[in-house]
């Protein structure tokens, strides 16, 4: 029998390169952006899993499970998460106003678990179908998670949004 687990020394060795390379940390225009707005709680090289399981163009799914790396910033105006593959490039995952209307096929959940995004990925567009999520593993105490305007949240994304997710280009 064969053990799917990785030795903890790969771990730390993966961690040591991310943060030497910078990937997952907030690129400096952002920070500057943030730090004008008055941060909350600021995380870098946060663990994220994505799980995907369904259908879009060039991809079929019964579940995949990835691992990346991003950013989570919670800021008096806002909520910003980014993902990270490469040094100094982070995708936004999450840029929301806490003063913005809701609605939209992305639920945001802010818990002391960390922030999950679930998107019914139908919602976002016609040709497909299926359930995306991200889930931002950064500990966030109650009395912190009691200081925010709100802990859940809900907005729309273009499509590109859930092909660049799931690591599929997007043609229109």
């Amino acid at each position: 029998r064969r053990s799917c687990e990785v030795p903890v020394g790969l771990l730390d060795m993966a961690v040591f390169l991310r943060k030497l390379l910078g990937i997952g940390k907030l690129p400096a225009e952002l920070r500057a952006e943030v730090e004008a707005e008055g941060i909350i709680h600021l995380a870098e090289y946060v663990s994220v899993t994505r799980r995907f399981s369904g259908r879009v163009p060039g991809m079929r799914s019964a579940g995949s499970i990835s691992s990346y790396v991003g950013s989570l910033v919670l800021t008096n105006q806002r909520v910003l998460g980014t993902l990270s593959s490469v040094p100094k490039l982070a995708g936004r995952t999450i840029d929301m106003r806490w003063d913005a209307p809701q609605g939209g096929a992305v639920k945001a959940e802010l818990s002391t678990t960390g922030l999950v995004l679930d998107v019914d990925v139908a919602e976002v567009d016609s040709r497909c179908n299926g359930h995306l999520s991200l889930h931002y593993k950064e500990a966030l105490p109650e009395d912190l998670l009691m200081r925010l305007p709100r802990r859940s949240l809900a907005f729309d994304v273009p499509p590109e949004y859930v092909f660049r997710a799931v690591g599929v280009p997007y043609h229109p």
